[in-house]
């Protein structure tokens, strides 16, 4: 196998584009070196992509912030700025696996690996998330809800990467937050995940607001129906139960060893609600 570390996006991707090999990206690692122990993947060359100064930094500006795809978990939640703004984005990156494993495990491989039990996935949809991606016909800016399109499918093409993330500043009166059930306390896959970001204005209603939910569909899902249950009304306990059943509705899981199908769906309209609750609370500067 080879191992090639870039230097430069332009490097990784002629890296990446050689025809008639098995290449594999790696940001992180932890998810893709576990394959290739395991005997799952045989890749015949790894780009590595953490030498990349544009893949590996948290940029802050006026209209929000950019998000290398090697960025760690760690350094996520190291961040007092992005923890401000997007407190339910950082949780979600808190809590993929150990604390040695946050310190490598990257947001881009978090999406990438294309998990539907991905947790940081339905926290940047929540967020509306743009991915910047890359490759050998330029940039292009594409929602994060449409990288991955099945377990273990992405919708790049040859040769292309997801270099950053941009997310927009806080908002006056706007919330986030993300939430997930697993089996254990700690270090597991979630039986269901959700993520919801909202705005109120002035009058208390609410005026934006995007639902995410993993674990529940063969992608992480935009819930818009369950959005549309909040809008324009009072985030009380009628519009809360609007929005419960929409996530419920929504949610299309498979039986497994970490829950039934009926059970994931009761969880994914109890947990679209509390994260909603969490998230109004945060908008009203009650919970940060």
């Amino acid at each position: 196998m080879e191992y090639h570390s870039a230097r430069t996006a332009e490097e990784a991707i002629e890296l990446l584009t050689e025809t008639g090999m098995d290449t594999r990206a790696l940001a992180g690692g932890t998810d893709l070196l576990a394959q290739i122990r395991s005997g799952r993947v045989r890749p015949q060359r790894v780009v590595d992509l953490k030498k990349i100064p544009e893949f590996h930094s948290i940029e802050e500006s006026e209209s929000g912030f950019q998000i290398g795809a090697s960025v760690s978990g760690a350094e996520i939640g190291e961040h007092p700025s992005l923890r401000a703004h997007w407190p339910g984005l950082v949780e979600a990156a808190e809590l993929i696996g150990s604390t040695q494993i946050q310190g490598r495990a990257s947001l881009g491989g978090n999406v990438c690996n294309a998990s539907p039990a991905a947790d940081t996935v339905p926290a940047l949809i929540a967020a509306s998330a743009i991915c910047s991606v890359i490759g050998p016909g330029g940039r292009r800016e594409v929602p994060v809800e449409e990288i991955v399109t099945g377990p273990g499918q992405t919708s790049l093409k040859l040769g292309e990467i997801v270099a950053h993330f941009r997310l927009s500043r806080r908002l006056k009166n706007s919330g986030d937050a993300y939430l997930r059930l697993i089996p254990r306390s700690e270090m597991d896959i979630a039986v269901v995940g959700a993520g919801v970001a909202l705005t109120l204005d002035e009058d208390d209603l609410c005026v934006a607001c995007r639902v995410g939910l993993g674990a529940v569909a063969p992608t992480a899902l935009l819930v818009s129906e369950a959005s549309n249950a909040l809008l324009g009304r009072a985030v009380n306990d009628a519009s809360l139960a609007d929005l419960e059943e929409a996530a419920r509705a929504a949610a299309r899981p498979i039986d497994d060893k970490r829950g039934t199908r009926d059970y994931r769906i009761r969880v994914a309209g109890v947990l679209a609600r509390r994260a909603a609750t969490l998230a109004m609370k945060r908008a009203r500067g009650l919970d940060k």
